[in-house]
């Protein structure tokens, strides 16, 4: 600023010396007087004419290259253009974070959603937008009132009190299949407001599998343990002849190992859920497993039936003579159970067929038939369900948890094979066991040791091992 001081000063010098000199050839002129008024406003229309180039460079944006390039308006050009370059480039720094966040957003599992002041939508990413039915280009804008009509979340919504979260459903939701979102508002900056949102169907069925589970247990539980307190007080309180006493003891026993039972089908499922899938070094001869199988089932059948009498028509048909590679207490618990149901739902003098023949893609495949009643289309869906029963009075009757299916499916699953039912009433069903080519190892590969299908007493799946098998 100093220079151009300076500078000014001496285009005003040299238009004194020079109206001087004029003086000398022309005196009184007034020369020198007139070459300061004209330096001065010379220099006053070039200063504005740099002044003007400045501020017409200025209205296009400062992008351009042209302005002013030389002097103190050259220098204050250069320094505005550096400025406007570093404030561009912080905007697009920020456009670039502002884009990863909305980026990250936009992939959330959970719906987020700006409102205004007046609970228009300012932004929403894809999860919410399919959470409450909207259009990500036509409902922006929209009131979130309009747009959404649950009373649930409209009463909600005009409250204004978000402290806690509410449930409603889905837009998607349907009696065949609910979706239930849990919603929470966050007020923040003027006005405005966060909604988010979250899918919380699998935690609801959970917590619902979870009730389910506990009052089924319970109820197990308690019946055995009514009818054993009933019979204790009977005989704490009344004379009984020895008959009438051995009755009621025998029946005791059997409430006693119903519990029992009930109990290491539970440890049984707790164990297959929380232990490591099973490895393939371990083989289990399925032409053993096969016999015990068919030894298990006849003496079942003559427990169930008369003494020394077997009630139905066996027919084990084993058509592999290989080994299967897993855990052998739970391929023969899951096999075992398959092979009990049959047994006991299948009246006296029914047929029970159990095979094991390859399939295709080197598989293997593990069938039970029976000639029993049936289960109706509508039960196979759930039948693998914990507890579940299509007739409970009948499953009572024959000792059965309703855990037998729900360990053959846990089983299934942790050696990679599937449990298919067919069934047809009056006329039986099928179970299969299919195994995938993984774990089925043929004769030629008898060199590698087999496991024993002998079992230690505390194991939980030693019951189910046992000879009593259960549904």
């Amino acid at each position: 600023m100093l220079g151009r001081f300076f500078l000014f000063l001496g285009y005003l010098s040299i238009s004194a010396l020079l109206g001087v000199w004029v003086d000398t050839l022309w005196p009184k002129s007034h020369a020198m007087s007139i070459g300061l008024v004209i330096a001065a406003s010379s220099w006053m229309l070039f200063d504005s004419a740099r002044a003007g180039q400045f501020l017409s460079w200025l209205r296009l944006g400062g992008g351009a290259e042209s302005g002013p390039v030389a002097g103190v308006w050259g220098d204050i050009t250069t320094r505005v253009r550096r400025m406007l370059r570093d404030r561009e480039r912080q905007t697009l720094e920020s456009q670039a974070r502002l884009n990863d966040f909305l980026s990250a957003l936009q992939v959330s599992p959970n719906g987020v959603m700006l409102l205004d002041g007046e609970a228009r939508i300012e932004w929403c990413n894809q999860t919410s937008a399919a959470h409450f039915g909207l259009d990500l280009q036509r409902d922006l804008m929209q009131t979130i009132g309009n747009l959404v009509r649950d009373p649930g979340f409209a009463s909600y919504l005009a409250s204004g009190d978000f402290g806690s979260s509410m449930t409603m459903p889905g837009r998607e939701s349907s009696p065949t299949r609910p979706v239930t979102l849990s919603v929470q508002i966050h007020p923040y900056g003027d006005g405005r407001k966060l909604l988010l949102s979250r899918d919380i169907t699998v935690l609801e069925q959970a917590e619902a599998m979870r009730r389910d589970f506990v009052a089924n247990v319970s109820h197990e539980i308690r019946t055995p343990l009514t009818v054993l307190a009933g019979f204790v007080e009977t005989l704490q309180t009344l004379h009984l002849e020895e008959s009438e006493r051995q009755q009621y003891l025998a029946l005791m026993a059997q409430q006693a190992d119903r519990m029992q039972t009930l109990v290491s089908d539970l440890l049984t499922l707790s164990k297959l859920e929380g232990s490591a899938p099973p490895g393939t070094d371990a083989r289990v001869s399925v032409p053993t497993v096969m016999r015990q199988l068919e030894n298990d089932a006849r003496s079942l059948s003559q427990v169930l039936g008369e003494v020394d009498k077997t009630d139905h028509q066996f027919v084990f048909d084993c058509a592999f003579d290989g080994f299967l590679a897993g855990t052998a207490n739970e391929l023969l618990s899951a096999m075992g159970n398959l092979v009990s149901n049959a047994v006991r739902y299948t009246p006296p003098g029914g047929h029970i067929t159990v095979s094991v023949r390859p399939c295709a893609d080197d598989g293997l495949v593990f069938s039970v038939t029976d000639t029993g009643p049936g289960i109706a289309a509508e039960h196979l869906g759930r039948l693998t369900e914990r507890f579940y029963r299509v007739d409970r009075s009948r499953s009572r009757e024959t000792g059965g948890t309703g855990l037998g299916l729900a360990i053959v499916k846990h089983v299934a699953q942790r050696h990679g094979a599937n449990l298919s039912i067919e069934s047809t009433l009056g006329q039986g069903s099928v179970f299969s066991l299919v195994f995938p080519s993984q774990r089925v190892v043929p004769p030629a590969g008898a060199d590698t040791a087999t496991v024993s299908l002998s079992v230690r007493p505390d194991d939980p799946l030693s019951d189910v091992v046992a000879t009593s098998y259960r549904e």
